[in-house]
């Protein structure tokens, strides 16, 4: 039986969208998947060299491994009237260069980052640390991202959403595309659309079974925040609008990318919907 990598982040959306899989409600036909944990930006890195047969990744980075990866339809996470949040010490005023901490040079918050402030200083560290920096003076301002958005130091307050950088440079309301999953396109076809079609489903099962499954991963040590949190936090990524990409997030994506390709970002305009796995091909083989 052939093993499949699934690499996701630790934070309590990718947990919780996985966790279906990992406790036997779900599983493909003939595979068995593994697991990986680590945070966002270095999955970015390990999918940029190629290292897992599936990957959550953040939506930037996608123009980059479009020819090795096919984008998959679900486990994907949106705001909508809310995302990241550009952070800073209670009272401070930030000057146009002033230095700023980064979850990874390949997130979506950077990209939208960069564009609203071409003259900030940016350093990149892992998310868990970006808080602790702020409130070190090690920068002058973060942008937090995951749960951090719900948990930060009454000390800090925040400067600006990028949901609202996010509207006004996508000129009208959409979902903020954040982060999904992508898988290698060197598997075979028959198997790829398992893969995926196992991954919608066990998306689907976590979310109908949301208190269940949240009680497990908190009774299992395998959530960083307390209950109360968690389901906040899970209704604003890990909800139906996670199961399978819709139109709208379509049309996000391909804002995301015009944008990206608009300020030099991407070296070809893309359209999301030309780099998902072909589920036609199903259809054809059994005629």
């Amino acid at each position: 039986m052939r093993t499949i990598h699934v690499a996701h982040s630790p934070d309590a959306d990718d947990i919780f969208m996985y966790y279906a899989i990992k406790f036997g409600w779900v599983s493909p036909k003939d595979a068995k998947f593994e697991n990986i944990a680590a945070d966002i930006e270095t999955l970015n890195q390990a999918t940029l060299k190629g290292e897992y047969d599936i990957c959550a990744i953040s939506f930037a980075l996608y123009p980059f491994v479009k020819e090795e990866y096919a984008l998959l339809r679900t486990a994907v996470s949106f705001g909508n009237g809310y995302g990241p949040k550009l952070i800073k010490k209670k009272g401070a005023f930030l000057k146009k260069n002033f230095k700023v901490a980064l979850s990874g040079e390949f997130t979506t918050n950077a990209l939208l980052f960069k564009i609203a402030y071409p003259m900030a200083r940016i350093t990149y560290m892992n998310f868990l640390d970006i808080e602790q920096a702020v409130l070190n003076g090690d920068v002058d301002a973060g942008v937090l991202i995951h749960e951090s958005i719900l948990t930060y130091n009454d000390a800090l307050e925040v400067e600006r959403e990028l949901w609202d950088i996010w509207q006004e440079l996508a000129g009208k309301e959409l979902p903020l595309p954040l982060g999904g999953m992508c898988l290698r396109r060197s598997l075979p076809l028959h198997a790829a659309i398992d893969y995926e079609q196992t991954l919608i489903k066990a998306v689907h099962v976590a979310n109908a079974n949301k208190k269940v499954l949240s009680k497990m991963l908190i009774a299992q040590g395998l959530i960083r925040v307390d209950a109360p949190t968690l389901d906040k936090y899970l209704d604003l990524y890990a909800n139906d609008d996670s199961i399978e990409l819709s139109e709208i997030q379509y049309e996000a994506l391909d804002t995301l990318y015009e944008l990206g390709y608009k300020h030099g970002f991407y070296q070809n305009l893309i359209k999301s919907r030309d780099f998902l796995i072909p589920h036609e091909y199903l259809e054809h083989r059994s005629k």
